[in-house]
């Protein structure tokens, strides 16, 4: 069964803690990603001091995006890298950096890094983005046959992303994905952020 992984905004105001709060609440949640692009490390910093107590209160691990040392050092639960954020050594450095942290990577639509990062080391990869997103530039699309695919391959679980939300969940749910990845069908939801959790977690379920 998949379960629901949110990431949040590109930006956060100073109501965000209440926010997600609030979105944790709403339904079972296993992980909040903050993936903050263009601030300052004391910008970061501060702003996981805050939310970090928020997610791991809930029993919800908190990811922090890019930074294997802030993660480290800020007592995150895990670290999530793009293919451009890995450090030299790639995968397998990445792994010995953060220890015991969870570590998962971004193999967009590419079966040979999937593979590849598993092997070294990743706790779960990332495929995507399945549908158009406005939340970043997406450089490929990927199908969901590449979900279908590794859940029958692989243990190492996967993560889809990418425009993803309640109405058109369903088939990556039923591809066996581990885990729902959204950002705008939470933040953006007109109900707000509470009412996406449980809009999604509803849709999920109906698979």
């Amino acid at each position: 069964m998949s379960r629901l992984y949110v990431i949040s905004p590109p930006r956060i105001g100073e109501d965000f803690p209440d926010l997600l709060a609030a979105a944790l609440d709403a339904g079972a949640v296993a992980a909040f990603q903050l993936r903050l692009k263009d601030v300052d490390d004391d910008t970061l910093c501060r702003a996981v001091d805050r939310l970090l107590p928020v997610a791991q209160g809930r029993d919800v691990a908190f990811i922090l995006n890019d930074r294997a040392d802030l993660a480290v050092r800020l007592g995150c639960d895990g670290v999530h890298l793009g293919q451009d954020d890995l450090p030299k050594g790639g995968v397998k450095a990445a792994r010995a950096l953060v220890r015991g942290l969870s570590l998962g990577v971004t193999c967009h639509a590419s079966r040979h890094l999937a593979m590849e990062a598993a092997e070294d080391g990743a706790d779960y990869v990332a495929f995507g983005a399945f549908f158009p997103t406005g939340t970043k530039d997406a450089p490929v699309r990927a199908e969901v046959d590449i979900v279908t695919w590794w859940s029958g391959v692989m243990e190492v679980p996967c993560v889809a992303i990418g425009g993803i939300d309640a109405t058109n969940c369903g088939a990556l749910v039923s591809a066996g994905a581990d885990f729902i990845a959204v950002v705008g069908a939470v933040w953006g939801h007109q109900g707000g952020p509470a009412a996406g959790v449980a809009t999604m977690l509803a849709a999920m379920t109906e698979e």
